[in-house]
């Protein structure tokens, strides 16, 4: 069949993303990119330092973000991102700003945005200005983006987190929403799901419907800005920073407790969780996709 009438496929718009070397997601980074946008990936060189404040440091280097960019500059993106939590906080706001100045600056004036900056411009899009957060990192490195929190004034009501020193991108959901409920107490605005390599995409609207609450992680707000930078909206399921209307947030849903086994306890700040209460039908079948690399 002759298809020569259809001209080929449409030009690309498209975004660089500039990725720790361990990063795994490139797949959900997808998920919140219309069909038109391209992501054109590159990862910074290997380092053998576990996941820390020093790889925090030394993967954001300005050089080592300037040599990203150069390495996607040949397909000239419309705009570039940093895809790293921590490599983005560790400075404070003030290193937030120099690393999108160093990242645009070697890309001739091309707008740049980090995953810490997205996620102080989603607090102030959807009005949040104390959250709660889990991450999956160590204490210090949790304690690390609480410092950055508030310097930008923003304060944190409760915390989760995991020690995580590596692997992170096998985290599964069941952990994530056992760390949200123990962190969502206090009087919060919002919750913030912390570190591009822990899967949230599937998760987000679950917890949102059950905490009440708009539910911020790093891989939405990294996509939602860099995308904004071009006038492009993120797509994805009903999540709040995606869609006005769902920021008024979902009745509850309550689903009837399952019989087996509780959950797997997992250490967070010290605490041991108790046996979930919402959603455990529905969180049952969200899993990330097995990574095919994995031994």
């Amino acid at each position: 069949m002759d298809i020569s009438f259809l001209g080929g496929p449409l030009p690309q718009r498209g975004v660089g993303v500039v990725a720790p070397f361990d990063f795994a997601l490139d797949r959900e980074l997808w998920r919140w990119v219309p069909d038109h946008i391209s992501l054109f990936l590159t990862r910074t060189p290997f380092i053998p330092v576990e996941v820390s404040l020093d790889m925090a440091r030394l993967v954001s280097e300005h050089e080592t973000l300037r040599d990203g960019v150069m390495a996607l500059h040949a397909v000239r993106p419309e705009t570039y991102a940093y895809a790293c939590t921590s490599g983005s906080f560790v400075g404070g706001t003030a290193g937030e700003r120099s690393m999108c100045a160093a990242m645009s600056g070697s890309a001739g004036g091309t707008p740049a945005v980090t995953t810490s900056g997205a996620l102080l411009a989603a607090l102030a899009e959807i009005g949040a200005r104390r959250i709660a957060v889990v991450t999956p990192y160590t204490k210090s490195v949790t304690d690390s983006l609480e410092d950055y929190l508030g310097e930008a004034g923003i304060a944190v009501t409760g915390r989760a987190y995991l020690g995580l020193t590596r692997e992170i991108w096998r985290v599964p959901y069941r952990d994530v929403v056992d760390m949200a409920r123990e962190a969502a107490v206090g009087d919060a605005d919002a919750l913030f799901i912390s570190c591009t390599n822990l899967p949230t995409y599937d998760v987000i609207p679950q917890l949102e419907a059950e905490l009440r609450l708009p539910v911020l992680s790093a891989n939405q707000v990294t996509m939602w800005s860099a995308l904004r930078a071009i006038g492009v909206p993120a797509v994805g399921p009903y999540q709040a920073l995606l869609d006005p209307a769902a920021r008024s947030g979902a009745s509850p849903v309550r689903m009837p407790r399952q019989s087996g086994p509780p959950l797997p306890e997992v250490a967070m700040a010290g605490q041991p969780l108790g046996e979930p209460e919402l959603f455990g039908e529905v969180i049952e079948g969200l899993e990330p996709p097995e990574d095919p690399l994995a031994n």
